[in-house]
């Protein structure tokens, strides 16, 4: 089987239904994968690619036993578990000075504790049968965090860390891995950066990232050819950003 080939294999996206998830989704389904996406409002459209579609599976994966019971849901529909990509996230901005408890709570649940809990149910099911993937998606926010963000940041610092001790734990048989995005042109962030050409001068690739540039290493990370890869972060936002001495070198 070569890494794009992943006929037979059951793969499980949560936050599928939009952005990066939903070109991860299409990506395995055209690369022969059933594809189950998860959240928690079933969406207007579902991913598909070459007359496949994705099924839907309705939880807060904030909830241990909704996380759970996604997991074991696609597992029951297609008899297997390959690959779990853990992509729902995400928070608002607030000012860490004034946030309330139980925002940060939820911001951490779902950044940090839901990738456990998912993690932690298909891992009994794929050590259990033929192995396979777990992909946590990270930030950059959780190395590099900016004003606003800091239990996101410090949550998706805590991803990373736990995708390493998660790999240790469960190899040979369950890889687990962890992607670092940049910025994503999607529809949320075009809200925010409109075109995105400001953002774009200080990144050295020039663009911020597309979706499917995040499905590539999904895929890649996912599929034979990493079969000896487990523990790594693999940083794609296209070089990170131009260290602010530069550009101010650049302007004078």
């Amino acid at each position: 089987m070569s890494t794009m080939d992943f006929a037979g294999k059951t793969a499980l996206v949560t936050g599928g239904t939009q952005g990066i998830g939903f070109a991860v989704a299409e990506a395995l389904l055209a690369a022969g994968a059933d594809v189950v996406v998860g959240g928690r409002r079933e969406p207007s459209r579902l991913p598909s690619a070459r007359g496949r579609t994705a099924t839907w599976g309705a939880a807060d994966i904030r909830d241990p036993r909704q996380a759970e019971e996604l997991v074991q849901q696609a597992h029951a529909r297609h008899g297997r578990l390959d690959v779990l990509v853990n992509n729902a996230g995400g928070s608002p901005d607030a000012p860490a000075a004034s946030l309330s408890p139980r925002f940060a709570e939820r911001v951490v649940a779902l950044n940090l504790l839901a990738p456990f809990y998912l993690a932690q149910a298909a891992n009994t099911l794929m050590q259990a049968g033929d192995g396979g993937s777990i992909i946590n998606i990270g930030s950059v926010s959780g190395s590099q965090p900016q004003p606003g963000t800091a239990p996101y940041s410090a949550a998706k610092a805590g991803l990373r860390v736990l995708t390493n001790a998660l790999a240790m734990e469960w190899a040979p048989r369950v890889r687990v891995n962890h992607i670092t995005t940049g910025l994503v042109r999607t529809e949320g962030s075009a809200e925010l950066y409109g075109d995105g050409a400001a953002l774009a001068a200080v990144i050295p690739m020039g663009r911020l990232a597309l979706p499917g540039d995040v499905a590539g290493a999904v895929l890649f990370l996912a599929g034979d050819h990493a079969s000896y890869i487990t523990g790594c972060d693999l940083a794609v936002h296209g070089g990170g950003e131009l260290p602010s001495r530069y550009l101010a070198l650049q302007g004078s």
